[in-house]
């Protein structure tokens, strides 16, 4: 194989690498516990957060429910975008530098 091929071969590998990165940017991951459900996008920035609003709130002990809530479904959002990169994106994990 010469040169030209293999840098060919590299070019076309980068621009898959890259293509796949942008559609799991685009893509939304969902986290849930009880309480709260978030929505990360693949670049892990928060999109939407929503709280049950069946859910009463009265108590000291309540806020720290909810807060545990949100812990749990951000995990969930998160390990969901770790899982989908990891999934599209494994086979190139090797190649280093040219992600």
């Amino acid at each position: 194989m010469n040169m030209q091929n293999l840098m060919a071969q590299a070019q076309k590998m980068q621009r898959d690498i890259a293509k796949k990165k942008e559609e799991i940017d685009k893509k939304l991951f969902p986290g849930k516990s009880e309480w709260v459900e978030l929505v990360f996008n693949g670049k892990k920035e928060l999109v939407s957060i929503t709280i049950d609003k069946n859910k009463e709130i009265t108590s000291e002990e309540d806020v720290e429910v909810l807060e545990d809530m949100i812990k749990i479904a951000v995990k969930d959002a998160l390990n969901k975008v770790d899982e989908e990169t990891e999934s599209e994106m494994g086979a190139y994990g090797s190649l280093g530098g040219l992600m």
